[in-house]
């Protein structure tokens, strides 16, 4: 390989290695160590997994304030990410005779309700895997440290609403997934913790993973960043997200061994060991469509399967998952291999804590699957230069979600999305609490918002279900109007 400088941040690399070539850790922690200078990203961990084997690279620091290296060996929170494992875990009870993924929720937590008494009755399992209950899905109710968080969760179950009729559309649904935790306990017998360590974690040998802080302060560990796009970020005043939310997200792991779960995944389910972990048929159908996504646009993927996110990138299907905690951001992107070889895949897991993360990714991810496998990444969202003109009434007013009130609005002309957060989301992130963005038109339907101090734009969605009601959908989550706009107020046409 050659020894000139890498290219710039925001160019194509030029390194090119045949596709048999081993990840060359020296280049790949030189780019990565440019590309967080060049996205103001305080520290990152890149993992490689190709031909079985597992190549990692740091750079940065853990933390701004402390200066401490990032590592090989440090911990990060994979966020979402975790909603694989806890998918891994129902599978397994699925697998054992103990659920069906048809089966209802009451059939196995006869005490599980909603606001909406109909719908609780009707939910499955299948449907809060793929997130098409309609539970509102971000209800962040800290239920305190115990070991009964989770348990406790579910018993104020009857305060959230749904934010669509179950299986009329899908919406990113946290709220599902402590659900799903709340079932694994029921069968289990286990904490959610318990049963991630005794049926995971312990099997698949992986020693950088925990679930507890008091497990992760004894390994080295990132400190999320927020602040101001375009300015230095700061350490985040709080950790992490509350106990209760362990099964939607609060995993910590290094890069290494969350590419060995996903290796045990490529391999239909088989640990290295070869023990097994889920049946083939399992393992292929956590990958498999179970619901079209009404925004392909912000993550990347079309559709979802039981726990993953599918991709179709250059004609090739992937999967994978992101996540999302205070202040780092985790990607996660899988290309099985031919006929399900487990040498054959190839994986590229990035952990963040802070910064312009997605710009990051993209521009990382690219290059990694272009060079490494000839795939070529999709282009990052961006509206046309020159935008149709769209009438944008029928959509303007007030939409409504459990943490969220959303805004569409027309101010002299310019079409203008305001994002207002409640609750726990509010107190956790209040620099963000409140966020208003000019949208541009992109097709029927869809606009570009974008957010001050970033390249980058979010996917604006709005669409109609069967029964009338008007939805705008953005940062993967369905919001349902409540209020149209008074006729005063939306008698203009967008720009």
């Amino acid at each position: 390989m050659s020894t000139d400088t890498a290219p710039p941040a925001t160019g194509r690399a030029t390194h090119r290695p045949s596709s048999t070539t081993p990840a060359d850790t020296a280049y790949w922690r030189r780019r990565l160590t440019e590309l967080i200078a060049a996205y103001q990203v305080p520290g990152a961990s890149l993992g490689i997994l190709r031909d079985g084997a597992i190549t990692e690279v740091t750079a940065g620091v853990l933390s701004t304030e402390t200066g401490a290296a990032a590592t090989p060996d440090s911990l990060w929170q994979i966020g979402s990410i975790s909603k694989v494992w806890t998918a891994t875990l129902v599978l397994q009870l699925v697998d054992e005779g103990h659920l069906q993924l048809d089966q209802r929720v009451v059939e196995v937590l006869p005490d599980f309700t909603l606001v909406d008494e109909a719908a609780a009755a009707e939910i499955t399992v299948r449907q809060l895997l793929a997130h098409t209950s309609g539970m509102d899905g971000d209800v962040f109710t800290d239920t305190g440290r115990g070991d009964d968080c989770v348990a406790r969760y579910l018993e104020q179950a009857g305060t959230i609403g749904q934010n669509h009729p179950v299986g009329a559309t899908w919406s990113y649904c946290n709220s599902g997934y402590v659900v799903l935790g709340a079932i694994v306990e029921k069968v289990t017998g286990q904490t959610w913790d318990g049963a991630l360590r005794s049926r995971i974690i312990e099997p698949l040998g992986l020693t950088h993973t925990t679930t507890l802080p008091e497990e992760t302060m004894l390994r080295a560990a990132a400190i999320g960043h927020v602040g101001t796009p375009g300015e230095a970020p700061h350490p985040t005043p709080q950790l992490l997200l509350p106990r209760s939310m362990g099964p939607a997200g609060l995993i910590s792991s290094r890069v290494h061994d969350l590419l060995c779960f996903t290796r045990a995944h490529l391999a239909g389910g088989v640990a290295p060991d070869g023990r097994r972990l889920l049946s083939e048929d399992a393992a292929r159908q956590m990958t498999e469509h179970q619901a079209t996504v009404p925004d392909p646009y912000s993550l990347g993927g079309d559709s979802w399967g039981l726990g993953w996110i599918r991709f179709d990138w250059d004609g090739q299907r992937l999967i994978g998952h992101d996540g999302t905690t205070l202040g780092q951001n985790a990607f996660l992107r899988v290309l099985p291999g031919a006929d399900g070889d487990p040498d054959g895949g190839f994986a590229v897991a990035l952990l963040t804590n802070g910064g312009r993360t997605r710009e990051l990714y993209q521009q990382l991810f690219t290059e990694l699957f272009e060079e490494l496998r000839e795939v070529r990444m999709p282009p990052a969202f961006t509206p046309p230069e020159d935008p149709p003109q769209l009438d944008l009434t029928p959509w303007l007013g007030t939409y409504e979600r459990a943490s969220v009130t959303t805004q569409i609005s027309l101010e002299d002309g310019t079409p203008m999305i305001t994002q207002t957060m409640r609750g726990v989301l509010a107190e956790l992130e209040p620099d963000s609490a409140v966020q208003r963005w000019p949208m541009v038109a992109v097709s029927e339907g869809l606009y570009a918002a974008t957010p001050p101090g970033l390249d980058t734009h979010v996917p604006v969605t709005f669409y109609q279900l069967d029964t009338g009601v008007r939805y705008v959908h953005y940062g993967v989550r369905a919001n349902p109007m409540t209020t149209p706009a008074s006729p005063e107020t939306s008698g203009e046409d967008a720009a």
